[in-house]
């Protein structure tokens, strides 16, 4: 695996010096690497092992650097060896979304490169269709190993996604990338190499309502 330059992690902060907020929260979150460590973070604390083993592109000395700039800028909050985000940074959510959303519409979007849990988390939450959804009702558990699992549940509407595991729940256990490629691929799921405890056609009315495009 190729890391980026160690240089960079030695590189002084540099400000746009505009008023903008644009261009401040850019000051901010505008370093590379910098977004891709809040999306890692974004639904639960993470060691920096489990940040390095999701963000593999990135040198040690650079994620090190990254962390501690966010740190200091209130964005990621630590505790003991454990990296999480503060509000502040939660709310940088919404703007991840419409990222993906724009970068998803465009003609550059590629869709074989592979994706962190969080990012087919975040997917799902960008995605959600609530004119597919209607009035379905259903609750799924997402296990991804490495205690990586989250609940998903649709209701009224309205999708809700976190951390855990709901009791009584389907529960599908597997590779991030199958799943991503049955919800945004169209795979079929069997064959998919998941495993489903419970009825398989709950995670197929589910992989219905994330529309790419």
């Amino acid at each position: 695996m190729k890391y980026e330059r160690d240089t960079e992690a030695a590189k002084p902060r540099r400000s746009y010096g505009d008023g903008c907020g644009m261009a401040q929260a850019l000051d901010v979150i505008g370093e590379r690497w910098a977004l891709l460590v809040v999306r890692e973070l974004m639904f639960h604390p993470r060691r920096f092992s489990e940040l390095r083993a999701d963000l593999p592109g990135i040198a040690p000395t650079v994620l090190t650097q990254r962390l501690a700039e966010l740190e200091r800028a209130g964005v990621v909050c630590r505790d003991g060896r454990l990296y999480g985000l503060s509000d502040w940074g939660r709310g940088l959510e919404p703007a991840l979304q419409a990222l993906g959303v724009w970068a998803v519409a465009g003609p550059a979007m590629r869709f074989d490169l592979p994706i962190s849990v969080a990012t087919l988390v975040m997917s799902l939450r960008t995605l959600f269709s609530p004119a597919r959804a209607g009035t379905l009702e259903l609750s799924l558990g997402l296990d991804f190993g490495a205690g990586q699992t989250f609940a998903a549940r649709v209701s009224a509407g309205r999708l809700t996604i976190g951390p855990g595991l709901p009791e009584g729940a389907v529960r599908v256990t597997g590779d991030r990338m199958a799943l991503a490629a049955v919800i945004h691929g169209g795979a079929p799921i069997e064959g998919s190499g998941l495993a489903i405890a419970g009825d398989p056609a709950v995670l197929q009315a589910f992989a219905g309502l994330f529309p790419l495009r």
